[in-house]
Order: C-alpha cells, then structure tokens, then sequence
C-alpha cells in the first residue's frame, strides 16, 4: 500500500508541476507554441503513466486479498452432525473432486459421480464451479470491470428476468375546496433481461499442472476475470443487444452535443453535469475513454480551477466537477459523432449475472503441444433501465 501511496503523491506533484508549466507557457495568440506544447504533452503522458501503474498495483493488491481468504470457515464448535453440512455445490465433496478433476484428465469414477451434483454431467457445458470459487470468479470480474463497479448487478437461476420500471410520473395539482381531484397516475413498463452466452478457452502447459506448488485455481479465476471482464465491459458499453447485452451508449440520453466536430470545450463538460436531473448526480459517474480524459485535464471552470482533480487516497477515484471518473478503452474517442462522455447514476444499468459458471477440461485438443485447455463459460445480460439516469456528451456530426 505504501508504494500505491508514494506513487500517488508523485502523480500530484507532477500534475501540479503540468498546471504549473500550463500556465506559464509562451502561446502565439491562444494556442501554445510547438516547443512548449511538446514539453506539456510529455508531462502529461507521465501523469498518465503513473495513474495506470497505480490502477494495476490496486487490482493486484485486492485480488490478492480475494484470493488469499480462507474457503472454509474454521470450526469453532463442537459438531453437531451432518444435518447443518454444507451440499450440492457449495459442499466440500465437491469442492474436492472438482479441483481432482481439473488437474487429474484421469478421474476416478468416485470423482465423476460426486460432480453430478453439479446439475451437468460435463459432455458439453463442462462442470458447474464450487460456489465459494463462483464468488472469487465474480469479485474478479468486479474488479476488472469498471461498470459491475457502479451498476446494479442481480443474479437469477434460470428464465428471463422481467423489471417493472416506472415510465412517468403521476403530480399534486392545487384544487378548490369540495371540487373534483384530477388523476395522475405513474406509468409503468418492462424491462426483461436474458442470458447472453459468453465464453473462452484458457490453455495451461501440463507440467505446471502437474506441479503441486502452481494454484490452478488462481491461475483460472486471474484468466477468467481478465478475459470476461474485458468482453463484458464492451458490451455493457457499446453492445447492440444481439447475442451480447444492451450497452449504456444505445439508450443513454443525450444531454450535450459539441459546437465543434473534433473537440469539446469545457462548458460543454458543464452544460453536460447540469443535463442530468439533480436526484441522478448524488450518485453520478463520469465514463470515458483515457484520450478523452487526457483532453479534459486542460479545462478549467469560471474561477481559473481545473476541472479535473487527482485522488491522493488510495481506494478514491480522480473527479471531474466534483464527481469521479473512471476510464475505459470502450469508450469512443472524441470525433464526429462519438458518445464520447457519460455521465449519470450507473445503478439504474442492471446486469443479471446466471448462476452457475462452467469449466471444462479439453484433454486431447492442444495435446500435440503439450497443453491442457479449460473452456470457461457464463451467461449475462445487461440493460439501462432508466434512460434519463445516464446523459451523454455526443460530438457534432461533421
């Protein structure tokens, strides 16, 4: 932590050392020289630097702590008998033989009997996951993914998942005395959420699978968050809702659109935080991609302050406007047309997470060169539920 902490002050110092420089600098009219441009420019990709590192070295530091907490709970009692033991996937039968099967391609019949249990005999879909490693699975992906961070994520069995949302809203109308009471009523509609299959192969060498010191269980939950999450964050971003979630860009609201085709000014940042209604901003987040943000860090409001601010807390995020910003590579980059920043109360997108995540063993498919794959697969989906809860900066058509 003290590392995350002494890299966050440098990454202060130098963004005080780029205002610094920024407000100093020679300019020809209102633009800055070359020279002073490409010293600025070289500041603030070091500023960038810094804040990846620090974004990589807090990753790491909470999924060694996810996966370094126990998977039982100790006894601290006396038994009392099997009738209050764990069963079906959350048992240590199963846990067990899960764990013998995926290092073992030779498991036991007493093996393959106990995974049944599992709701899959493994022909096709692969063995359901113990539920504890479930939980590691998806506080994996929460950390790789920067919108299970703010949306609302639900988990359903099976079936599609139908959300009442409220449409409009009914309002109080002055009255005279003893006269009739207009009627207002709120409207309701539907939003039904699925499951989108999503899925990847993970190849391990068989000699590190054979190797008691290498965690095979680590190892996969790293591999599964990293590759879901990416592909996740996509859609929930930018997916069209065929074969993939509906992302936030598709039915977000747009609030500003730029005077300009190839910029964005810093009003036009403002104009966007007052588009969103004031019960949304108590919880509101800014989204967009590092280019963007980049651009934005050279705005400043009408009294000369940048809008942009750097955390100094570890475990906080940078703000724009007071509120935080969170990068994604998803995100457009500023151009014709492009969405290029949201900004809204991001637990109106529900994500409905299916129960029940699946690892297969591929024993003889990368064979030849001396690998083991493991298909990994899940179902999700993903929706806005509320359309004015999120607004988005979206640049002039060209």
């Amino acid at each position: 932590m003290s590392k995350i902490l002494e890299l966050r002050e440098k990454r202060a110092k130098a963004w005080e050392k780029a205002k610094t420089f920024l407000d100093h600098a020679k300019r020809e009219g209102d633009v800055l020289s070359a020279e002073d441009t490409a010293s600025y420019e070289k500041m603030e990709s070091d500023i960038v630097a810094l804040g990846r590192e620090i974004d990589i070295l807090e990753r790491q530091a909470q999924m060694e702590l996810e996966l370094n907490k126990p998977l039982n709970t100790p006894i601290k009692n006396a038994p009392k008998g099997g009738a209050d033991s764990k069963t079906g996937r959350a048992g240590e039968n199963y846990k067990t033989s899960y764990w013998k099967y995926m290092r073992n391609k030779n498991a036991t019949t007493e093996v393959l009997n106990a995974l049944q249990i599992g709701g899959d005999d493994g022909s096709e879909g692969g063995y359901l996951v113990p539920d504890e490693y479930e939980t590691t699975l998806i506080d994996g992906l929460t950390e790789e993914n920067i919108i299970r961070q703010v949306a609302n994520v639900i988990s359903t069995s099976f079936g599609e998942r139908k959300i009442p949302v409220v449409a409009g809203h009914g309002s109080a109308a002055w009255t005279d005395e003893e006269a009739a009471l207009t009627e207002s009523d709120d409207s309701f509609g539907m939003v039904t959420l699925g499951a989108h299959k999503l899925a990847t192969i993970i190849k391990v060498s068989e000699e590190l699978i054979n190797d008691s010191v290498f965690s095979i269980e680590n190892y996969l939950a790293r591999e599964f968050a990293r590759r879901m999450a990416s592909a996740e964050e996509d859609a929930f971003i930018t997916g069209n809702g065929t074969g993939k979630p509906t992302g936030i860009l598709i039915n977000a609201e747009v609030g500003v659109t730029s005077a300009a085709a190839d910029t964005l000014k810093s009003d036009e940042l403002i104009d966007l935080y007052h588009s969103l209604k004031t019960p949304y901003r108590k919880k509101a987040v800014f989204i967009a991609n590092d280019v963007t943000v980049k651009a934005i860090r050279k705005f400043k409001d009408a009294n000369n302050n940048y809008l942009w601010q750097p955390s100094l807390t570890a475990g906080t995020p940078d703000t724009i406007l007071g509120r935080p910003v969170k990068t994604s590579s998803f995100m457009p980059v500023i151009a014709p047309n492009a969405k290029a920043v949201m900004f809204g109360d991001f637990s109106y997108y529900w994500i409905a997470d299916r129960t029940g995540r699946t690892f297969q063993r591929l024993n003889e498919l990368y064979a030849e060169t001396g690998q083991i794959g493991y298909r990994a697969g899940q179902r999700v989906d993903g929706k806005l539920t509320l359309n004015e809860a999120v607004k988005v900066l979206q640049i002039k058509q060209a």
